[in-house]
């Protein structure tokens, strides 16, 4: 006779068991390091009790270079389902434990099945890193495999919110994976990515460089932009997530969550009067601001460290999430390059995903100077923050605080470029370049026949500055709906937020628009 029920009952057991546990020294190594084996990970991000484990017993079919006694069930990745602050999410953490996380075609299809559904579902995807990389006994089948979470991840772009935690090694071609999603969080000292490791660089190019210095949390969180949130270790980056989230709807079709606050809606902001000083030459922190206004000064930066002269990230107001970008005047001066463009144009397209309305506080010189920031294309890259809000059709509101010239402006969303309403404080200035330049142009001749020209030059900029400071030339002109004192942008913001929450505006027919990548 063949096999009781009793008796597969206790195979399957073992079995579980088996995968649960996974590779025990690999597992202590790791708790040993002060991480958290995949397991761990999964139940401290979700809700107790939530998680639901789908395809514990996949394994791979390969048996070619003695896979058939290495296979382990699971296939060095767990996959499933389960809830965030009652929310529910799907979520796949590798396993270095099995395999040391390799991906093969088994755990390439489970995560792949993974996003698919959430897609499908509506819900949010959280996917934990952790690999080795590329399983090369299985030759082709993996590629096709990887190929198919490379397919999904961009399918699912902008239906479900994607977030990305890089807990260990993420490399070669597995990289592109978390790159795909909205957000890479990264851990110091013990995640990397990178498409060619250190070996391979020493062989084609005979350079020495450790895993950390081509591609640790330090050099895509200050160089290469490409994480947006680094954690001190794996509990603070599960935290982060979920704090993240926070602020993030389940899909594309939904609200982002209300979160009610005991923050006053019609609190005045006395500080801002003092934050920001009027002599539009001087820095101060544009975060105060941020902070100053939301509710509760809670705010959740991204990309803190990269491209400082704008800042982007969460907030609320009254409770419902908004997102913010804003000029950072102790750095550069707050001008817009390269950087901070891109910066900016990936995060309105990701707000406007998802409906989340955007609050620009504009207090910018220009776009920054130079033959190297032409070299690296800062027409083409300056122009993706053009596109970005001319395309956004959420809710936008555009603050000035101190000043705006040149095509900056419109990059950071006049109306325009498309903002709902745009409020100017009261000593704003607002022209097509700054004084001192303006009137190199305007007034060379006078200035040059000028017997004292210093002191015609200053006049003429005394001038300039006098026509264009001020409210005036912007509200007659209709440039700005209001201007508002600083102590009332809180409460301007809610009213305005309030009054756009029904906002719906389409777009042209079309296939997809060109943007300027």
């Amino acid at each position: 006779m063949g096999n009781t029920r009793e008796d597969l009952e206790k195979k399957l057991a073992a079995l579980e068991q088996r995968a649960a546990e996974g590779d025990p020294k690999v597992a202590a190594k790791q708790r040993a390091e002060g991480k958290l084996t995949a397991r761990e990970r999964v139940h401290k991000l979700l809700d107790p009790g939530s998680f639901v484990e789908e395809f514990m017993l996949a394994e791979t079919q390969c048996t070619d270079f003695g896979m058939a006694e290495k296979k382990l069930p699971s296939d060095g990745v767990v996959t499933g389902c389960g809830k965030i602050d009652a929310r529910p999410v799907y979520v796949f953490s590798q396993d270095r434990a099995v395999l040391a996380g390799t991906v093969g075609s088994a755990h390439a299809e489970k995560i792949a099945y993974v996003i698919q559904t959430a897609r499908k579902l509506g819900v949010p995807l959280i996917g934990l890193n952790d690999s080795a990389g590329a399983r090369i006994q299985e030759g082709l089948s993996v590629t096709t495999a990887i190929g198919k979470i490379f397919f999904e991840n961009s399918i699912a772009s902008g239906c479900i919110p994607q977030i990305s935690a890089i807990m260990g090694p993420c490399i070669g071609v597995g990289s592109y994976s978390p790159a795909l999603t909205d957000f890479i969080l990264m851990v110091q000292n013990s995640s990397q990515m990178f498409i060619t490791g250190p070996a391979v660089i020493k062989e084609v190019l005979g350079e020495t460089v450790t895993m950390e210095e081509l591609g640790g949390a330090k050099i895509h969180s200050e160089v290469s932009g490409v994480t947006d949130l680094v954690a001190k270790n794996d509990e603070e980056c599960l935290a982060m997530i979920r704090r993240l989230l926070g602020f993030l709807p389940s899909s594309f079709e939904s609200p982002p969550p209300h979160k009610p606050s005991r923050d006053d809606p019609n609190r005045p902001v006395d500080s801002l009067e003092t934050i920001v000083p009027e002599d539009p030459r001087r820095a101060y922190n544009i975060l105060q601001v941020i902070k100053a206004i939301v509710d509760d000064g809670d705010f959740l930066e991204l990309k803190g460290k990269f491209a400082r002269n704008l800042v982007i990230g969460f907030g609320r107001l009254d409770g419902y999430p908004v997102g913010f970008v804003a000029n950072q005047p102790m750095f550069l001066a707050g001008s817009l390059d390269v950087d901070a463009s891109d910066k900016a144009a990936r995060f309105i397209r990701f707000c406007d995903a998802f409906n989340i309305p955007v609050i620009t506080l504009m207090d910018v010189p220009g776009f920054f100077p130079g033959k190297q920031q032409e070299e690296k294309g800062i027409i083409r890259h300056g122009a993706k923050m053009l596109y970005a809000y001319a395309e956004a059709t959420v809710p936008k509101i555009t603050i000035v605080l101190r000043k705006g010239y040149g095509g900056a402006k419109q990059a950071l969303c006049t109306r325009e470029m498309g903002a709902d309403q745009l409020f100017v404080w009261p000593g704003v200035e607002l022209a097509v370049m700054g004084g001192g330049g303006a009137v190199n142009i305007l007034y060379r001749r006078e200035i040059e026949q000028s017997p004292d020209p210093a002191k015609t030059r200053q006049e003429k900029i005394a001038e300039f500055t006098e026509r264009f400071s001020g409210p005036f030339e912007a509200l007659s002109k209709q440039f700005a709906q209001a201007a508002i004192r600083p102590p009332e942008t809180r409460k301007r913001l809610i009213q305005s937020l309030e009054i756009l929450r029904g906002k719906k505006e389409e777009r042209p027919r079309k296939k997809h628009g060109i943007m300027p990548v």
